[in-house]
């Protein structure tokens, strides 16, 4: 089976091999009479190829292949992340490795972001004990706590267009970042996190700043250029 950069990346670039185009259609009519008085009309046809939604190229892209909630298995060593993280994610995820056990490398082709920190937090835990790469292929996007997946990656590889959405937490009493002190529990959850991944003081703190450098209500667009001076980062080969 072709790994997942071989069929969604073709649907990035709106290949019709993943999801056929809608063709949209206009039809224009326009009537005159000539100096003779003789009537003309002229019938002029306009056909427009439209995209299929990133969404639904993305969906046609894994409708076949095996699920673990957001995680689709690719083939005996890859796996793709295509779906929010949610509490029942970790479970998932090691039901996937229990099937699958040679998987060696998740692909975060569309992340969204996690509806529950702490299991994001311990998915990513779960990503660097099993010791699998991280991979951002040309076209991916990972956003919100979509980044601290990244991080876990063993070796962690993106492609220079590939998309990194930051912005602060807010947890569940509406408070974010910046209402606690730098050293509280809430902030240290994070930074140690980093600091677990690999990263050292000074790029933990760097790149901690950095995604909570717009509220929660904003999204600060980044690409991998942005974030390779913070973390450690390969090329992608796809």
């Amino acid at each position: 089976m072709n790994r997942i950069a071989c069929a969604l990346l073709i649907s990035f670039a709106g290949a019709a091999t993943i999801a056929a185009p809608v063709a949209a259609q206009q039809v224009a009519t326009r009537t005159w009479v000539d100096s003779h008085g003789t009537q003309w009309t002229e019938v002029t046809t306009t056909q427009t190829v439209v995209e299929a939604p990133r969404g639904a190229r993305i969906a046609a892209a894994i409708a076949d292949l095996p699920r673990f909630g957001p995680f689709a298995v690719v083939d005996g060593t890859h796996a793709a992340l295509v779906g929010e993280i949610d509490s029942t994610s970790p479970g998932l995820f090691r039901a996937m490795l229990h099937a699958h056990p040679g998987i060696r490398m998740l692909e975060l082709v569309d992340c969204p972001g996690t509806s529950d920190d702490g299991a994001n937090l311990t998915l990513g835990r779960l990503i660097r004990e099993h010791g699998l790469a991280t991979d951002v292929p040309s076209g991916g996007s990972v956003r919100s706590g979509g980044v601290e997946l990244f991080l876990a990656g063993a070796t962690r590889h993106a492609a220079p267009d590939a998309e990194f959405g930051v912005h602060a937490w807010k947890d569940d009493t509406g408070h974010q970042p910046g209402d606690y002190a730098p050293d509280a529990p809430a902030n240290r959850a994070y930074l140690d996190y980093y600091r677990e991944m690999g990263l050292s003081p000074d790029d933990a703190s760097g790149l901690y700043a950095l995604t909570n450098s717009v509220p929660n209500e904003q999204m600060l667009w980044l690409r991998t250029k942005d974030i390779a001076p913070f973390v450690a980062i390969e090329p992608t080969g796809r």
